[in-house]
């Protein structure tokens, strides 16, 4: 198998696309995941350098126009998201194969610069009032955030068929058990 490979995972947020990976990085030894950089704050129990890389929004600007992204993109004014170079290159030099958890225009710009050598797959909603009580159970987002994040989601799942593979999450066990045979097809071209 050549671990050259990476698994692109995009999904509108609240989708259930950071769940599906948690529970296929417990099958898949080969995974790593891709750390992302952003720019907003940590929110409660999450950590530098093992959820994101949390970079302040001036010095994200500046890496960025130094070439230190691979891709990034400021998903609001002021909220940018991206993933390094350096990030690739330590997990290929690992001999593993990278996951990344990106939204969808990080996605297509993630397939379209590795190619056959990335299985993009997009994680979708069974709709979107499942999608709105998702975020609202999770009891982190203001009634702003959510509103902005429906309003981009409804945008989203539009492209959604640029990607490989979708997967609908209905039922969390189905749509593991779906992204586990589309995985092993992938792993072993």
């Amino acid at each position: 198998m050549d671990n050259r490979k990476a698994i692109l995972f995009s999904a509108p947020s609240g989708s259930g696309k950071t769940t599906i990976i948690k529970h296929l990085s417990k099958r898949y030894d080969c995974f790593e995941f891709s750390i992302s950089a952003t720019s907003r704050s940590p929110r409660e129990g999450e950590k530098d350098g093992v959820d994101y890389y949390y970079i302040s929004y001036d010095d994200f600007k500046a890496r960025a126009a130094k070439g230190d992204f691979l891709e990034w993109e400021e998903v609001y004014q002021g909220l940018c998201y991206g993933t390094l170079k350096s990030e690739i290159d330590r997990i290929w030099d690992n001999g593993h194969v990278i996951v990344f958890d990106v939204d969808v225009m990080g996605g297509q710009n993630l397939k379209r610069y590795f190619g056959d050598a990335a299985l993009s797959i997009f994680v979708k909603p069974p709709s979107i009032e499942v999608l709105e009580q998702r975020l609202r159970n999770r009891g982190t987002e203001t009634e702003e955030a959510i509103k902005k994040r429906l309003g981009r989601a409804e945008l989203e799942l539009q492209e959604g068929s640029s990607f490989d593979v979708t997967i609908v999450n209905d039922d969390l066990q189905t749509a593991i058990d779906e992204t586990v045979v589309v995985i092993d097809k992938f792993l072993s071209r």
